[in-house]
């Protein structure tokens, strides 16, 4: 097993600046041209805990965080205790000697040297950007500058105490891992990110949100930069709220996206329904988190498949699809938001923390994102729910001198309320006939993303894709992998040529529900389902052990 990337951990408590430290690490190495993939670690506590950074780059594409890191950044003990283990050979640990004991690894007493000047609890954290520019072999200059543009406020103060920091370890280390430069600098964004820039591409109006982690970076995302991107950003207060504005904002023809995790869903679940019978176009993002209730709220896992798939009660058509890396959840909000203003339904993106809040290298092709266009009434009496050939009824908002009537009850083609059995199967007969209408064009989608062409045979979905893909790169795999982006409706003629085979499946369920849908849409049992369910990652040289025993 060869591994070509580069791995830094930052580690120590809340509030002591590890995530600045990990970002600013990510934002050096993406600007030497460099591949980056950064994962936050996190609990659910706003100060003390454990928060760690993992930050991967290489000079090729990296799809997912390594945990053996060639340096380790320890801000405290448990830090330390936590990550002494997770050095790779031929790597260092740089610890906080002030923190605990003289130990294996390079100590440097960091507190002391912030104690030095104001604040010293919020200073220890520029540690990890010294330690690691000395570790890779910037110069005082370089690193000075790179302080600057991460650390603008009291430069006074953090460029001489980084000056210090970087001292130390270069005595020790420095230039211990020298980095080789990419071939052009990238961007970098989150998944979370991703989302909110497609969705805004494809027309998004107004965005309705009550935080709830892993999603809540859209809402925190979309509030700062709502006059540059030219729209509206709402937080009401509950979920329930949140999806009720955005339908009413819907039926008045603004584009509305709605984001939550599984407890913020089951809550919009009644609305859900009600969209699903005004026939309402909605763009919910659904990031998933550990469940069920409060669950793990800042950890990622893939159980919420079977919610996403069954949402609402009653029989109405819904979208569903799940991107597998941070660039095609811009391409896929923009195309779900399109379609869900194309035919009148919800849909549904799922995701995970995992991609949610991973930050990684990526560019956008802006310019090729699809775009809500809905059918909009051409003039003459209005009905707004006509019955059409294909089940879509043609649009009309207020102010008109046309009745548009959008309603929760069952309705005739005018939205008037009725419980007439003929009226009853009509409107039963157009929903379903939009069922068929929207598996006809989806069919017309890439529905289905492979990767290689020989090899063992590998299905998987979401951000897990991001970690197959990485697995096979560091362990020399060759495999086949059949990646589903659309769940519903499900892309079985997509995958009729693997039915008689016996794959490995990958994903992040106790109950392996991707591997059930398989075999109940697709036929397609699998010989074997690799499961994570702890609430992280596949990690991927781990993961690719368990792909050779499997194959």
């Amino acid at each position: 097993m060869s591994r070509d990337a580069f791995t830094y951990i930052v580690g120590g408590k809340a509030g002591e600046g590890v995530k600045k430290a990990g970002s600013t690490a990510a934002n050096l190495f993406a600007a030497m041209g460099r591949h980056v993939f950064q994962m936050d670690d996190y609990p659910s506590l706003i100060r003390g805990g454990h928060n760690f950074v993992a930050v991967s780059t290489a000079t090729r594409e990296i799809t997912s965080h390594y945990m053996k890191a060639d340096l380790v950044v320890a801000l405290d003990k448990r830090s330390y205790d936590a990550h002494r283990e997770d050095v790779a050979k031929g790597g260092v640990v740089v610890y906080n000697s002030d923190a605990q004991e003289e130990t294996e690894g390079v100590g440097i007493p960091m507190t002391a040297v912030a104690k030095e000047y104001p604040r010293p609890e919020l200073r220890v954290g520029v540690s990890g950007a010294a330690a690691l520019s000395a570790a890779i072999g910037l110069d005082k200059d370089e690193m000075a500058d790179l302080i600057t543009k991460e650390y603008k406020r009291d430069l006074e103060n953090n460029i001489p105490f980084a000056t210090a920091i970087y001292e130390a370890v270069a005595e020790k280390i420095g230039g211990r891992f020298p980095l080789e430069k990419g071939d052009r600098e990238r961007p970098m964004f989150t998944g979370n990110t991703a989302i909110a820039l497609g969705a805004v591409a494809a027309g998004l109006d107004v965005y309705l949100a009550y935080p709830m982690t892993p999603a809540t970076t859209i809402l925190h995302y979309l509030a700062k930069n709502e006059r540059e991107l030219g729209i509206v950003t709402m937080q009401p207060e509950s979920e329930i709220a949140a999806a009720n504005m955005a339908i009413g904002a819907a039926a008045a023809g603004a584009r509305a996206m709605v984001g939550t995790s599984g407890g913020g869903l089951a809550l919009m679940e009644e609305a859900l329904s009600l969209a699903g019978m005004a026939e309402v176009p909605l763009l919910v993002v659904l990031s998933s988190r550990p469940g069920p209730s409060t669950g793990v709220p800042t950890y990622t896992e893939q159980a919420d498949l079977k919610m996403a798939l069954g949402q609402g009660h009653g029989e109405f058509p819904q979208i569903v699809a799940s991107p597998g890396t941070v660039g095609e959840a811009f391409d896929l909000a923009a195309e779900l938001m399109s379609l869900a203003w194309t035919f009148q339904v919800q849909t549904i993106l799922l995701t995970e923390k995992h991609l949610s809040e991973s930050r990684m290298t990526v560019e956008f092709d802006v310019d090729g994102a699809a775009w809500a266009e809905p059918r909009m009434h051409d003039g003459g009496p209005y009905k707004r729910y006509a019955d059409t050939a294909d089940g879509v009824s043609p649009l009309l908002f207020p102010p008109s001198s046309e009745t548009v009537k959008f309603t929760s009850y069952e309705h005739d083609e005018l939205g008037i309320t009725t419980e007439e059995a003929a009226d009853i199967t009509l409107m039963h007969d157009k929903r379903n006939r939009k069922f068929a209408t929207v598996e006809e064009h989806v069919r017309g989608l890439r529905t289905v993303n492979r990767f290689g062409s020989s090899g063992p045979l590998i299905f998987a979905y979401g951000s897990t894709t991001m970690s197959v893909l990485e697995a096979l790169r560091v362990g020399g795999i060759e495999a086949t992998v059949v990646q589903p982006v659309y769940l519903d409706p499900f892309p079985v003629w997509e995958l009729e040529e693997y039915r008689d085979m016996s794959p490995i499946v990958i994903e992040q369920s106790a109950a392996g529900q991707f591997a059930r849908l398989l075999a109940e849409k697709a036929r397609i049992d699998a010989a074997t389902v690799i499961k994570r369910y702890d609430g992280r990652a596949f990690e991927p040289e781990e993961l690719a052990e368990e792909i050779r025993r499997a194959a």
